[in-house]
This record gives structure tokens, sequence and C-alpha cells, in this order.
């Protein structure tokens, strides 16, 4: 009779207690290489050996040791997906998009929280890097420089940073923030802000010329206010800074800082959209039930997370020259809600 726990006949386990390939080859009687195929590359194998095999993994418990099959292979199954800040809404789409393709593709996510900092996110990068496949930068601040090297030695997919020679994938809100101005500037609006977010996000700038741009084609000068944090606690020192402007709209960075700027201006007792229209970026979670509904950029975040995970299946199966994606652009829409009205009568 087996000792509850104990392997089955035949099987010898390592001194640690783990169970091998060959414990399993021992039970199942086929050569360990065929074990191997088996669980890594099932399809290799015939359904019979295959599903044979599988059962007496299960069986013994067989825990796969992902750093020998990495050593073997050169690869870990798994996707370091870097976010500048993990409680951002914004994120949580793009995460279960890149979560969703990784596990279809038999891969896992390691996700990793940058904090906003330059510094922090090489010094992370450097920490990943000889764990995982590759990786995908959502909304990088590393240094262009910087991040060129980086994509020299190891597979990279940046989501919402443009650096040449590295693939990525970018949401269009600068098309969103030039719809956004024309639509206030339907309404009557002279004086638009922008409300800047972090000074190292590229992001930023290019949404911040967007709009000086389109203000341009009205003969209008846009104002910019900040920079300021992206996150909703940021916005009672962005609004305080905004009402000294004279704005009667202003265009935010993203909807975290718009919904902060909506409670501050509520606290002083300025209605929106009478006195000041507002308009966010990104129709996170929340966007459509704050106080007013917020007008804002409408992003397909999901589907860059999933675009992000194929455009780098295709590196790592060496597909990454034979495709013409170097840089894939996502649409963005207006969504037109109750912040955002007619320019107030001065």
């Amino acid at each position: 009779m087996t000792p509850e726990g104990a392997p089955a006949p035949g099987t010898a386990t390592r001194r640690d207690g783990r169970v091998t390939i060959n414990d399993i080859a021992a039970l199942t009687g086929v050569a360990a290489s065929t074990v191997s195929r088996a669980l890594s590359r099932p399809d290799r194998v015939n359904r019979v050996t295959r599903e044979r095999i599988q059962a007496a993994a299960r069986d013994l418990n067989y825990v796969p040791n992902t750093q020998a099959r990495a050593l073997s292979s050169g690869r870990t199954d798994t996707v370091a997906l870097l976010v500048s800040d993990a409680t951002n809404p914004f994120y949580f789409g793009l995460i279960r998009g890149a979560q969703q393709q990784l596990r279809a593709a038999g891969l896992a996510l390691l996700l990793v929280d940058t904090e906003d900092s330059p510094e922090l996110e090489n010094d992370l990068l450097g920490k990943v890097r000889r764990s995982v496949d590759g990786v995908i930068l959502a909304a990088s601040r590393l240094p262009e420089k910087t991040l060129t090297a980086v994509a020299a030695e190891l597979p990279v997919i940046t989501i919402n940073r443009n650096v040449p020679g590295v693939r990525s994938v970018v949401i269009d809100s600068p098309d969103g923030i030039m719809q956004a101005v024309e639509h206030l500037v339907s309404l009557g609006h002279r004086q638009i802000a922008y409300v800047a977010g972090p000074p190292f996000s590229w992001a930023n700038e290019a949404r911040w010329r967007a709009l000086r741009s389109a203000m341009a084609r009205h003969g209008l000068t846009g104002i910019r206010v900040g920079p300021f944090g992206a996150s909703r606690r940021s916005g009672s020192a962005a609004a305080d800074a905004l009402l000294n402007t004279g704005a009667t709209a202003c265009v935010t960075f993203n909807d975290l800082l718009a919904i902060g700027i909506l409670h501050r201006l509520a606290e002083r007792g300025i209605d929106v959209p009478t006195e000041i229209s507002v308009v966010g970026c990104d129709d996170i979670f929340g966007a459509d039930f704050c106080s007013p509904p917020l007008t804002t950029l409408t992003a397909p975040i999901e589907q860059a997370g999933r675009m992000a995970v194929s455009m780098l299946l295709e590196q790592l199966d060496d597909l990454g020259e034979k495709t013409s994606r170097r840089t894939q652009l996502l649409p963005t829409h207006l969504t037109v809600r109750r912040s955002s009205g007619p320019a107030p009568r001065r």
C-alpha cells in the first residue's frame, strides 16, 4: 500500500520532493523527451499519449520548473506590463485586454507599477528583464535614448509612447483633443485651457500640441496650466489655477484630474457647465456618473492591451521584421455629457 502523498510505484522524486519529467516518464512508460514535448508543445505528441502523460502529471501534482524550461528553451512564457500607476482606472482595461490575449497564447502576465517615476521604471525594468520574454511599457516615462537601448536588447512594445525604431500602440487622443476643441468652440468658448498632466508624459505633450493647433485654426490661443499629477487629488490645485486664467472651458490630461476639478469647483460654488465647461480624456469607469457626468474622449483601451500583446508575440515568433505594423494608431471619439455647455455671457 502506497502511503498517502508518496509517489506512485516506479517513480523516483528528487531529494527536495519535487516531481520531475523522469517520474512521469517512469509512470507512463514513455521517454522523458516525449513527456517534455507533451507538456510544453502538446501539438507535437499524439492525442492518446498526450492525454496519458497529462493525466499522470496531474496525479503526481507535477509543477513545471520554469527556470529549467527557460534555460533549455530561452523562453520564460512570461511578459511584463509596466504601468505608471496601477491604481489609475485607465489601466484596468489595458491590463484586462493584455492578460486575456496572453492567456489565450499560454503566457503569463507580470504587472509592474513604476509609480510615475522614470528612475524607478528604469530600475524595475533592469530587475525583471531577465525573467521575462518581453515587455510592454504603458505610458513610459523613460528618456527616448534609454527606451531605444532597451528595445535593442529585449522585445518591447510601447503604449501611448512613440519612439523611432520601437513598435508601439498609440491611442489617438490628439485627434480626440481636436474634436473637444471643435465642440467647445461651437458652444461659443474662446478662452480654452489645457490642464496639463505629468511633465515626463509623452501623451501629455502630444495633447497640448493638438489643443494649441486646433485653437490656432480658429485664430485663438490656448492656455496651459500645470503640470499636475494624473490623479483626482491633484484636481483641487488644478481647479484653483484654472479659475485664475479666466478660461470659460478646459480640456484636462485625463479623467481623474477632471473629476478632481469638478469636485473642487463644486466646493467653491461654481456651477459646471453654466460658469465653466470641463472635458476629460479616457472615459474611465465612473466618468459617466460623476456630478455632472463628464464629457470626455472615449478610447479603445482594452483593444490597445490586446494589440500590444499581439505585436509582441510577433516579435517573439520572429515575425517582427515581416510585419509592417511599426505603429498601430487607435481612434478616439468625443462622448458629450453634461459637463460641457454654452460659454457664459460676460
